[in-house]
């Protein structure tokens, strides 16, 4: 098991935690990370976009000028796609870009990316997180004794409206329950900052 040395919200040291291996110490793997990013990117997009095409725009129905004398290249109609104000050739329509991978592809990235994170000492173990009320302040210098990166992410085990107030405003700062990381924004922000509670608990889900 790795071990890992905790901090407190001084920054100083607290002890230290061992991480299982089968969690936090595997061989990661890219391809199972690539296919579950870009299926949570996919899974995000709201396929709003839509054009019309040549037989949804206004006019078309008389012929725009005569065939011949003109000058211009032969037209029968002002909405085909190379007329101004014509129609889009194989215009985009609303549609859903959402599909799924197998669980044990997600269970894979998940553990790639958590043990990236050891591996790349981005982890930061606290040994508690708390606040008596939302302060933006303190979080900033708790992120300051901890030597936090600009893009940190917070793992909590459970709900706490005083850290997740304390980090809404500031800049590349984000907080996040076990339950609701995933493998994009672990890899995405820099420090993965997480609580000695929130390590229980990954083990006890992911074990």
């Amino acid at each position: 098991m790795a071990k890992v040395t905790m901090l407190n919200m001084a920054g100083q040291e607290a002890g230290t935690i061992e991480l299982k291996d089968s969690i936090f110490g595997i061989e990661p793997n890219q391809n199972a990370v690539h296919a579950v990013v870009k299926n949570y990117l996919a899974n995000q997009r709201q396929g709003t976009q839509s054009a019309k095409t040549r037989a949804e725009v206004r006019g078309g129905g008389r012929k725009p000028f005569r065939q011949k004398g003109t000058g211009r290249h032969r037209q029968g109609s002002t909405t085909d796609p190379s007329q101004v104000g014509g129609g889009i050739v194989f215009a985009p329509k609303p549609r859903d870009y959402r599909y799924t991978v197998p669980k044990k592809l997600r269970r894979l990235a998940m553990l790639s990316a958590l043990s990236s994170k050891v591996g790349e000492q981005e982890i930061i173990v606290l040994d508690s997180l708390n606040f008596d009320a939302p302060k933006t302040k303190e979080m900033i210098k708790v992120l300051e004794n901890v030597k936090a990166a600009k893009k940190a992410l917070i793992i909590m085990a459970e709900k706490d409206e005083n850290v997740i107030k304390s980090a809404a405003n500031i800049p590349g700062v984000r907080t996040a329950l076990v339950s609701t990381m995933n493998v994009y924004e672990i890899i995405n922000y820099t420090s993965f900052i997480v609580t000695k509670d929130a390590i229980n608990k990954i083990e006890e889900v992911y074990s």
